[in-house]
């Protein structure tokens, strides 16, 4: 499976969330739905290594590449790769952090290739088949994070607000700064009946001269060997 910048982007975002505690998660057990290659699980890990993750991957390639990526990882006693369908599994525990990059699209053209229609569109898992997991497995005072596209922004609020779950960070994401935006990163809570203020933020990933971008490259040079 490819591994995208905007993953890793999300995956950098929210391993500093955590690391800084600004999301209100300490030494706990997290759930990485839809793990792929394990990406965000290891980039978790890799910022918390107090942190127990379980990855659960439907599709039974990309569960026996996450683990071989896993195994030959520092962080190998830190993460549980599950190969099953998440709609169907039933978990053990809450979970104190809940992460996802689900598929993109739906009701669009598919690929001929069945693993990346398992990849990319929701027939597997629709966004609101995905709410109802994570308000059902995320203790109350836990957080999630979610990777999405950002033509599907007003819609993902609704959404979120139908399923009375609070939006507490949105991040709105340039390929560059004469882009528009194209994926928003949030962060969110289980809805308590409280005021919540949603704090927006933006960045690019590229500059006016085609450099990453300062707040690219803080997030990322302790994941990629050339920043």
């Amino acid at each position: 499976m490819k591994v995208t910048t905007d993953a890793c982007l999300f995956g950098a975002w929210v391993a500093e969330e955590v690391r800084s505690q600004k999301s209100g998660v300490g030494s706990q057990h997290s759930l990485d739905i839809g793990t792929g290659t394990g990406l965000l699980a290891l980039m978790l890990a890799q910022k918390n290594p107090e942190m127990k993750i379980d990855a659960i991957e439907i599709d039974n390639d990309s569960a026996e590449q996450s683990k071989i990526n896993i195994r030959s990882s520092p962080w190998k006693e830190q993460i549980n790769i599950i190969q099953d369908d998440v709609k169907g599994f039933s978990f053990e525990k809450k979970f104190d952090l809940i992460i996802g990059n689900p598929p993109f699209y739906e009701n669009e053209i598919r690929s001929a290739t069945d693993s990346k229609n398992v990849a990319h569109h929701s027939e597997n898992l629709t966004f609101k088949e995905l709410l109802v997991i994570i308000k059902n497995n995320l203790n109350k005072t836990g957080s999630f994070f979610l990777l999405l596209p950002y033509k599907r922004n007003e819609e993902i609020k609704k959404l979120l607000k139908d399923h009375e779950l609070n939006i507490l960070k949105i991040l709105f994401v340039r390929q560059s700064t004469k882009h528009d935006y194209f994926r928003i990163m949030l962060k969110g809570k289980l809805n308590e009946r409280e005021n919540i203020e949603t704090e927006f933020n933006e960045m690019s990933i590229w500059d006016d001269s085609q450099q990453y971008t300062n707040e690219f490259v803080n997030l990322l040079k302790d994941y990629y060997l050339h920043l």
